[in-house]
C-alpha cells in the first residue's frame, strides 16, 4: 500500500483535489451537534487515513455517529479519486493529511506513529509523506 503514495503524480493529484474539495464530509459533518459535541470533548479525532476515529472509550451511539460520517466521506473520497484518477487510499490519506493541518488547538489528530494527540498551538505531527 505505501508504493500507491509514491506513484508518479497520484498523491499530487489527490492533493490537488482535496483541496480543490474542501473536504466536503468534515464540513457536512460538522453541522451536527453531536459531531461538534464529540470533537470538543475529545471523543474523536482525525486519523491519518482521513477518517475519524474514536479516541474515547466508544459507546453505541458515538460509534454510529463515526461510522455514518466515515460513510459519507468515503463516498466523496470515491467519487473525486474515480474524477482525479487517483485511489481511494490515496485521496483518504491526503484528505486525512488536510484535515489533520486543520484541526485547531485542543482537538485530537492521529500522528504519524498512530497515537492520539491533542493539537497545542504548535502545527500538528503529519506524516512525511503529506503534501
Amino acid at each position: 500500500m505505501m508504493r500507491n503514495f509514491v506513484r508518479g503524480g497520484m498523491l499530487a493529484a489527490a492533493a490537488g483535489a482535496a483541496l480543490a474539495v474542501g473536504i466536503a464530509a468534515p464540513a457536512m459533518a460538522q453541522r451536527d451537534p453531536a459531531y461538534a459535541a464529540a470533537r470538543a470533548e475529545g471523543k474523536v479525532g482525525e486519523g491519518r487515513d482521513g477518517y475519524l476515529g474514536i479516541v474515547a472509550q466508544p459507546t453505541p451511539a458515538l460509534q454510529r455517529l463515526v461510522d455514518d460520517i466515515n460513510i459519507k466521506r468515503r463516498a466523496v473520497y470515491a467519487r473525486k479519486a474515480q474524477e482525479n484518477n487517483a485511489t481511494i487510499e490515496e485521496f483518504a490519506f491526503t484528505a486525512g493529511c488536510q484535515a489533520i493541518a486543520r484541526t485547531e488547538p485542543g482537538e485530537k489528530y492521529q500522528a504519524p506513529d498512530g497515537s492520539w494527540k491533542t493539537r497545542t498551538s504548535a502545527p500538528p505531527e503529519r506524516d512525511p509523506r503529506c503534501p
